[in-house]
């Protein structure tokens, strides 16, 4: 019965693969075309980096930012780590695999969604490399040198919705030049705090809502300092905060945490049951309000809901 089916709906399969590689192409044209506009601006230094959004494959704008940031930033090799990539459709790098040929690791939590991309052309079109590994601080750098890259990259892409803050804090096996990482706005901008680590940290099981996970902004820009980063802006959907190594980020110009911060407007909470309930603001402070966080420069405990905002 399998073999009759794939033979009856192949046809259709093959038409829909068609059909979306045209989409897939007319999107990155379109990327090119903005690409050429940032590049050919020269008074853009007194912007935000949001300024220069546009999305191809990124969940938002974030493609635009970085391709703004890899035309100021000199990129010694043009290599790439993400790891939250699910099954790469959306993603932070593949536009810079397919526009830009940078060759790169991406991880993935499971093996279906590496399966996904394993099987698509992309992967053959490209030097790209996707493992399966569920990534915690104590592997993460095993996993990247495993994979044949180590040292001065270009970028990498951290997004694993729970422990972000203790695996950028964990990698030394690798030096990017630039750093995007998922921070939690609703933790605000004041306070320096991170979901306490678990090595086993899955934001459903945690809580309900999906609305407890990772890092305040100034958690990340405290950790950044400490590792030679300067912040240089957010997306403007307050998601994705961007960071330059300090040695090469020439006139692209730092600014404080407060200045940066974004807050999302994104409704992604649920109930008990799982159903998005659109709440915002507030709101979703008190649903996640009783919730432990860490102080990563005191390490005091505290509940969420008497961070500082």
């Amino acid at each position: 019965m399998k073999t009759i089916k794939k033979y009856i709906y192949a046809p259709f399969i093959r038409k829909y693969d068609k059909y979306r590689n045209e989409i897939e192409l007319n999107r990155i044209l379109l990327g090119k075309i903005y690409v050429n506009q940032l590049i050919s601006n020269n008074s853009d230094l007194s912007k935000k980096i949001e300024d220069f959004e546009f999305k191809v494959f990124s969940q938002f704008g974030e493609d635009g930012i970085i391709q703004y940031l890899i035309s100021r930033v000199p990129i010694q090799n043009d290599v790439f780590v993400e790891f939250g990539v699910e099954d790469y459709s959306e993603a932070n790098t593949r536009f810079l695999l397919q526009n830009n040929n940078w060759k790169g690791l991406v991880i993935d939590g499971s093996s279906e969604n590496i399966e996904v991309i394993k099987s698509r052309d992309i992967y053959w079109r490209h030097e790209l490399t996707a493992i399966n590994s569920f990534i915690t601080r104590e592997n993460i750098n095993e996993v990247i040198k495993s994979s044949g890259i180590s040292e001065d990259i270009g970028l990498l892409s951290i997004d694993i919705d729970g422990n972000d803050y203790w695996i950028w804090e964990a990698i030394n096996v690798i030096s990017p030049r630039i750093v995007i990482c998922e921070y939690n706005s609703i933790l605000g901008d004041k306070e320096s705090v991170s979901v306490p680590y678990d090595a086993s940290f899955y934001r459903t099981a945690k809580h309900y809502s999906n609305l407890y996970f990772g890092a305040s902004l100034k958690a990340l820009c405290v950790l950044a300092e400490k590792k030679n980063y300067q912040f240089v802006g957010c997306s403007s959907n307050g998601v994705n905060a961007f960071f330059i190594r300090k040695d090469v980020a020439g006139n692209i110009r730092s600014i404080d945490c407060s200045s940066g911060y974004n807050k999302s407007r994104t409704r992604e909470s649920r109930d008990v049951n799982g159903k998005l309930t659109f709440i915002s603001g507030q709101a979703r402070l008190d649903v996640i309000g009783e919730m432990d966080v860490v102080d990563i420069e005191t390490g005091k405990v505290k509940k969420i809901k008497d961070l500082e905002q």
